[in-house]
Formats: structure tokens, sequence, C-alpha cells
């Protein structure tokens, strides 16, 4: 397994995405189990693009996403399906790209600092919805097309595992 990550000197996102993606499906590629997994893939994004905040909410089955692993401060432990971009997003199973959280209705602030996000759906290998990857960034519209394709590919890649 990589204990290191290389992550090339470029603030061009497509050409950081490029290089990290293949070495976060090797930490996956051989670990069985969903949180250690989960937990990298969150590491691996912050430490790739310090993003302020990186993590996963994962269904619960009741109603509810409840948080899982991430990097960043401490964030909302639970969201109803019907609240905030988490909510919306677990319940379209699409991604959401929301350049100011401020004007997202319903957004749940669970931190100030934010100013952007991206959130997607995670799937599992029969494509059903078992929770999202929730980013934010501390900076206004700063996810795009590359993020959202980018971070597709990992999660479908991911999805095949489980």
């Amino acid at each position: 397994m990589a204990e290191s990550l290389f992550i090339p000197e470029t603030n061009v996102r497509e050409e950081i995405y490029k290089y990290i993606l293949p070495q976060i499906e090797v930490l996956f590629s051989s670990e069985t189990d969903l949180i250690a997994n989960l937990a990298n893939i969150s590491a691996a994004l912050k430490q790739a693009f310090g993003f302020y905040w990186v993590g996963f909410y994962l269904d619960n089955n009741a109603g509810e996403l409840v948080l899982g692993p991430f990097q960043g401060p401490i964030a909302c432990t639970r969201i109803r399906y019907d609240r905030g971009v988490c909510g919306h997003c677990f319940s379209t199973k699409a991604t959401v790209l929301v350049p100011d959280v401020d004007q997202f209705p319903g957004h749940i602030a669970c931190s100030s600092a934010s100013k952007s996000e991206i959130v997607l759906p995670v799937f599992n290998a029969k494509k059903e919805i078992i929770g999202v990857l929730d980013i934010d960034s501390d900076v206004l519209d700063d996810f795009s097309e590359v993020d959202k394709v980018w971070l597709e590919k990992l999660l479908e890649s991911f999805a095949n595992r489980y």
C-alpha cells in the first residue's frame, strides 16, 4: 500500500486529478473496509487540493445522512434527506455544484467559512445510493465541470468495490 501521495506541482486541477486518481484507486484496490477507504479518499483529496472540508455522509436508512470519515473542521453530524445540498444530492442522486452556498435555498451552514461546494452521490456496485461525498471550499465559485467529471470517475471506480 502507498504511504505517500505524489502531487504534481501545478495549479491545474485536471493535471492534479490525472495524477492522484490512480494513486487513490491503489489505496482502495486491496482494502475491503468501507470506512478505511472513505477515510483515505477524504485525506487524499484534502491533501491534493487543500479544500476547506472533504468528507462523506452515509445513509442510515432512517431518513438521514450521518457524518462519516472526513478531513477538516468539525461538521454537522446528521442531515435529513430533504435538507441542504447533501440532502438534495442524495434525494436526486445527482451531483450538485454550488458556486455560492449563500444562494442555495435551504443550505445548512455547518461553517460560515464555507463559500462554495460540490456534493456527489456515492453508489455501491448494485447502483444503490449509500451516501454522498461533500467537498467545501472557502473560496466562492471554486468548483467546475472539471471537478465534477474527475470526482464522478473516482466514485464510479470506488462503487465497483462495494
